[in-house]
Order: structure tokens, then sequence, then C-alpha cells
């Protein structure tokens, strides 16, 4: 094998650093990572590292943008894969909202099963993690910009699939994308409550209470309050597919 060129190197810091990153959990921060730890697992010397970055500062920041650049799945992908059975068999509005909010709070706590699954939940948290830190350095804040625009472009598509599947449109002048911002800024700051260890409200809702009855997270309740604001039906569609009818969008 040839000797690595400066990129090839640097990349391969990158990323070990980034896979120590997820092995030791969003509580560990770049902060945490030390370049001499990244070198002996990749086998290198400190030349190296040091031919690249003028300290362990430089290397930290360079991490920092590299995590909140890695995507391990499409931004949207969890939410499609939470409903689209449901959706395919017919099921109401707040079935699908139930399920949607229930994986994302679920990927916030990261309480998930599935092992990719997981190593995607800890992605999240940990690159969002990252975002609220973002003023550090100038090239994290433009990183952080830059996910949160490629997120909002899949989650608006996303969306706009789930309106059109159960006949509703938004209300002027609101568009998509402004459902999006709203849904986006509700579920990261839950995600960020997830963070500090705060559990995420949970209610039992029964035929003599005033709302919809079921199982429903806050965040599901958020949404469908969302949901009746920004949306309403197509004309002609028929009423029983409003949210408070049963059906509607669903979660980020």
């Amino acid at each position: 094998m040839g000797r690595r060129t400066g990129d090839e190197t640097r990349a391969l810091l990158l990323r070990v650093g980034m896979q120590m990153l997820l092995e030791r959990g969003v509580s560990a921060g770049v902060q945490h990572i030390r370049l001499q730890d990244v070198l002996r697992h990749a086998g290198l010397t400190t030349g190296a590292a040091y031919r690249l970055w003028a300290d362990q500062n430089d290397y930290q920041r360079d991490l920092a943008v590299a995590m909140v650049r890695l995507r391990l799945s499409s931004p949207a992908d969890y939410a499609r894969t939470a409903v689209q059975d449901l959706i395919d068999a017919g099921a109401t509005g707040d079935d699908v909202i139930r399920a949607a909010a229930e994986a994302h709070v679920r990927t916030a706590d990261a309480d998930v099963d599935d092992p990719a699954q997981a190593r995607d939940a800890q992605q999240f948290l940990i690159a969002l993690a990252l975002r609220t830190t973002a003023d550090t350095w100038p090239e994290l804040r433009d990183a952080s910009r830059a996910r949160h625009h490629e997120s909002m472009a899949a989650f608006a598509d996303f969306y706009t699939d789930v309106m059109a599947i159960y006949g509703m449109r938004m209300k002027a002048p609101m568009t998509v994308m402004d459902f999006t911002e709203a849904m986006a800024a509700m579920g990261e700051g839950f995600a960020v409550r997830a963070l500090e260890g705060i559990d995420h409200p949970r209610y039992d809702v029964g035929e003599a209470d005033e709302m919809p009855t079921g199982q429903w997270t806050l965040f599901a309740l958020g949404v469908r309050a969302l949901v009746n604001e920004f949306m309403t039906t197509i004309d002609g569609a028929e009423e029983a597919e409003r949210p408070d009818g049963g059906g509607s969008s669903g979660a980020e």
C-alpha cells in the first residue's frame, strides 16, 4: 500500500474521531476527543497530525464540523419509516401523527432497539448538541446552517407528500416551509430537553376528556395543534380527513 496523502490522512483522523464520538455518546463532546488518542486508534504518529493541524483545538474544530455534516441516513427517513405502513393501511391522521411523533421522541431519547437506527439517533443527538454551540467557530456555524437547510428541504417534501395523501393544503399565507420550520423548532426543542434528562410528557386521554382519545406524547399534541392551525382541507376533500376528525400530516 502506498503512502497516504495529506488529504487521506486528514480524512482518516476525522473518521476515527467521529467513530470515537459515536461510541462515547453525546456527553463526550469534541473537547474530550484528544488528538493523541485519535492518533493511537489510527496507528499514526504525532507528526502525521501536526502537519495538518496547528494544535488540538484546530483538530477539534474540524471534527465538530465533520460530525455536523455527517449523514448516516436521509433526514426524514425515520419519519417516513414510522408512518408508511400506517398510511398504506389507510390509518387516520391522528394515528399517523402519534406514530411519527413517537419515533421522534424515541430518537431524542436514544431509545431505539435497531442498531442502525440507534446509531442514527446517536449521530442526530451529537450533531444537535454541537449545533447549540455553533457560535464557537464560524465553520461550525456554516455547517450547522447547511445541515438545517438540508433537513428542512427533506421534511418539507415529506409533509407535502402526506398532505396530498390526506387531502390537505396550507392556509394562506402560510407555506409548507413555514410549517416545517415550526415543526423543527418544536422537535429540536424537545430533543434538547431529552439531552438534559427531562422526561417527555405522555397522556392517556379518555372519552370524558376534551382531547382526542388514546395515548399521546406532548410532542404529538403539539404537532396536531400545528396541523390544525396551519392546514385545512382541499376543496372537496372529506371532512373526516381533517386532523380533528381523524386525519392529517406527520411529524418531524
